[in-house]
């Protein structure tokens, strides 16, 4: 599921939240060239994590609207199709075998067959009809030839199409299949559709949609098309520069709280600069009025600073579950161990890492050592440090604040002379967490282990 898809399937939960309306799951599958294995089990699975639930669908029992899948609703779309056909607002394009093998592999040929199809239009309803049963074909709706179409947008106000640009769609394809076009406009009707919140990407396609609506004199939907999403450099969001599926996200490690935050704010912001909601508080405060219409770029820098937010915020033994993926299977990993390194956490895909000097010993020798801090005094320094812990039995800050200030007056050295090499030695790490709560974690005899390793 794309991550554009599922900020779409979230703006419209938080709009029938806040309107005690309902929220419908249809899967289209009309292209059966891009059918892949498992896909409808994925995204249901996406959506589920997310939070978003559905009043209707292929995945609730409840519901007397469907089929909700597509390619089993064949049989409505031949109705409409016939009725339309009768009507002389369809028509339909009849090819020998070799022209839709040339459609079919050849996008030059498919642009250039509307044209080539209008040669269509004045065969008689009954005589196309007849001839549909043995003969490869396409079906086309007639949109009107001159004009204009003035209709409203929530999110773009008044929009004008001129119709002498538009060509005469593809509504029934010659697999007997219907364009997408087609089929989503006869099951917004059927499923009582009140709004078609979409992507931008349908734009071009809305005088299509409402010349159907108007050809059945159905009442039409209202519409609102979400900004495009964003590359940093503004181009539009692909797998060329990053991650572009929900499932990737959550493989990574990113909390649902986060991503939900994130993508609500990819179009939509209230007036004030509240950067933080929980999904709950999206359900009161989202409206379609705040939702830009300018293209709104996905920045991974602020997602992780927002997961960053949420996983400090999180209980550590939730975290410890969460990420058990990205933790070795052999390390016994601890709450007050989550506690000291959660806010260096932006992801769970870098908890390894940060746990990582828990469970294994720098390698670093008194050479080595020696030649990174030539001013500290290593070789006095570390044997007061082992005797000190030895004979304490226990850490903690204040213990640790006594132990150093004595090597400090026996040795004359201080700050962070006395206090960088020896946290490198305990942690492998020039920075981190509090020393004091890393060493009585690991404890006593791994700490004098760590020294002993440098002597």
């Amino acid at each position: 599921m794309h991550i554009g898809g599922l900020r779409t399937a979230l703006y419209n939960y938080l709009f029938t939240q806040k309107n005690n309306g309902k929220l419908i799951l249809r899967i289209e599958d009309t292209d059966q060239k891009r059918l892949v294995k498992d896909s409808i089990g994925n995204i249901v699975e996406a959506l589920s994590w997310a939070g978003i639930d559905f009043d209707e669908g292929p995945h609730v029992k409840d519901g007397n609207l469907g089929p909700y899948i597509q390619s089993d609703r064949l049989e409505i779309y031949k109705k409409h199709m016939l009725e339309l056909i009768e009507s002389n607002h369809a028509y339909v394009c009849f090819y020998p075998s070799e022209r839709v093998e040339k459609m079919n592999t050849s996008e030059v040929a498919k642009k250039s067959a509307a044209d080539y199809d209008k040669r269509f239009r004045s065969i008689a309803p009954k005589e196309a009809i007849e001839r549909m049963e043995n003969e490869n074909c396409v079906v086309r709706l007639k949109m009107p030839e001159e004009g204009e179409l003035l209709t409203d947008d929530i999110i773009r106000g008044r929009l004008k199409f001129d119709y002498k640009l538009i060509e005469d769609p593809i509504i029934i394809k010659s697999d007997s299949f219907p364009t997408y076009h087609f089929a989503n406009v006869i099951d917004d009707y059927n499923m009582k559709i009140s709004h078609v919140i979409r992507g931008e990407e349908w734009l071009p396609s809305l005088p299509k949609h409402i010349h159907l609506y108007n050809c059945f004199n159905w009442e039409i939907p209202k519409f609102a098309h979400l900004p495009l999403l964003l590359n940093q450099d503004r181009s539009k969001l692909s797998k060329r520069q990053g991650d572009v599926a929900v499932e990737d996200y959550i493989k990574k490690g990113y909390l649902k709280e986060a991503l939900i935050n994130f993508i609500a704010l990819l179009g939509w912001h209230e007036s004030n600069n509240q950067e933080f909601y929980e999904l709950d508080e999206l359900k009161e405060k989202f409206s379609l009025d705040r939702v830009q219409s300018s293209g709104a770029v996905f920045d991974i820098q602020k997602l992780n600073w927002l997961n960053q937010h949420y996983i400090k915020k999180a209980d550590s033994q939730k975290i410890i579950m969460l990420s058990k993926e990205h933790i070795p299977s052999n390390w016994l990993v601890t709450p007050d161990m989550i506690d000291l390194i959660k806010e260096k956490i932006s992801n769970f895909s870098n908890i390894k890492s940060e746990l990582l000097p828990f469970f294994e010993n720098n390698p670093i020798s008194k050479q080595g050592l020696i030649k990174k801090y030539p001013e500290s005094k290593i070789e006095k320094i570390i044997p007061i440090m082992i005797e000190s812990i030895k004979k304490s039995g226990d850490i903690n800050k204040e213990i640790l604040s006594k132990i150093m200030n004595k090597i400090a007056s026996e040795t004359n050295c201080k700050g962070k002379k006395l206090w960088q090499p020896i946290r490198f030695i305990i942690t492998g790490q020039e920075h981190g967490p509090d020393l004091a709560s890393f060493m009585s974690i690991i404890g006593i005899d791994e700490c004098i282990n760590r020294f002993n390793n440098v002597v």
